[in-house]
């Protein structure tokens, strides 16, 4: 019984971290969001569509599913791209979708600082 109540905590812990803590790289994600996204999106803004910005209160508004689930939303528009935003399917691999997912996702909870 000791160790059930550790193993309990760890798990608990586990599942309240986000997802994007354990598995994707913000620093990498940000280098390939300057590479890829930054000419439309700088400072997380939009320049095709200035009411469309990556921070937080315009993806909850704007991005499909996004308050079900932001990582998923987020990868699900990097990869497939709407509107006026390209597709990324055959230009990033699945991890560095992932990667900028994160990164957005970082930026947009701090307010893209």
């Amino acid at each position: 019984m000791r160790f059930f109540i550790p193993s309990a905590l760890a798990l608990l812990l586990f599942f309240a971290v986000p997802r994007s803590a354990f598995a994707f790289d913000t620093v990498r994600g940000g280098q390939i969001f300057n590479t890829n996204c930054v000419a439309c999106h700088a400072g997380g803004g939009n320049v095709v569509k200035g009411e469309r910005t990556l921070r937080q209160a315009d993806l909850e508004a704007f991005l499909p599913n996004y308050l079900t689930g932001h990582d998923t939303a987020i990868v699900a528009q990097v990869t497939y791209g709407r509107s006026a935003m390209p597709a990324f399917l055959d230009v990033l691999s699945e991890n560095e979708i992932n990667d900028v997912a994160a990164y957005v996702e970082d930026q947009a909870s701090h307010g893209w600082s």
